[in-house]
């Protein structure tokens, strides 16, 4: 399995400033701040459009080196030479989403609680993505905010990596990893963004941060 990078960028049609025909802009821009890890994920467009979106985006990802996952459709999986799937709560079966995609693709996995995270992985899920941690309009219809003391119990259980989705702002960044996520996953605060490529790099800078100042505290602990 490949490595995994700490931001996790997920398209969202519906929150891009012009629609469909910014989505693939805004993956570039994201791509050229330092973003390598993207999830196709554009609900109610036609087969057409999502496949002409999904060559599109796989070519950006390819281009800057990063990994692509498709939401819930291994077909379209298939068809990009993807690296994964992102499967939602309900859908394909993990063990049939490795026979059509190979023991290597990654499958990443939607958890709303700590069964269901417990669930993906037990059946084989490579990560998950936990939501929502806050208030998102990207993530209406999931019931309350889990919240941050919610993922620390969550990353306590689970042994796969845990990405924090679902209103997670540049100044919650810290506090998400610091809980125990191994990263984040945003939508709304990259594809709505004025500037996207100012705002991926505005995450992407956060979680250096937080790394830096764990290895610090770690140094500072050692010539104690």
């Amino acid at each position: 399995m490949p490595s995994l990078p700490r931001l996790y960028v997920i398209t969202d049609r519906a929150r891009a400033r012009c629609g469909l025909g910014s989505v693939a802009l805004v993956v570039q821009a994201a791509a050229m701040a330092g973003a390598r890890m993207f999830g196709l994920r554009d609900k109610g467009v036609s087969s057409a459009e999502a496949m002409q979106l999904g060559h599109e985006v796989a070519g950006l990802a390819a281009a800057f080196g990063g990994l692509l996952l498709v939401n819930d459709r291994a077909d379209l999986a298939l068809e990009l030479a993807a690296d994964g799937v992102h499967r939602p709560s309900s859908g394909l079966t993990f063990d049939a989403l490795r026979r059509l995609l190979g023991q290597h693709a990654l499958i990443g996995a939607s958890a709303h609680s700590l069964d269901e995270a417990r669930a993906a992985q037990q059946a084989g899920a490579s990560f998950v993505t936990l939501s929502p941690i806050f208030e998102s309009a990207s993530k209406p219809g999931y019931g309350p905010t889990l919240g941050l003391e919610e993922l620390a119990r969550v990353a306590d259980e689970l042994a796969i990596p845990i990405y924090a989705l679902g209103g997670v702002r540049v100044e919650d960044v810290g506090d998400c990893l610091a809980a125990g996520a191994f990263g984040v996953a945003v939508m709304g605060g990259i594809m709505a963004a004025q500037d996207p490529q100012a705002a991926t790099a505005s995450y992407l800078e956060a979680i250096d941060a937080y790394f830096s100042s764990v290895v610090r505290s770690s140094e500072s602990s050692a010539t104690e």
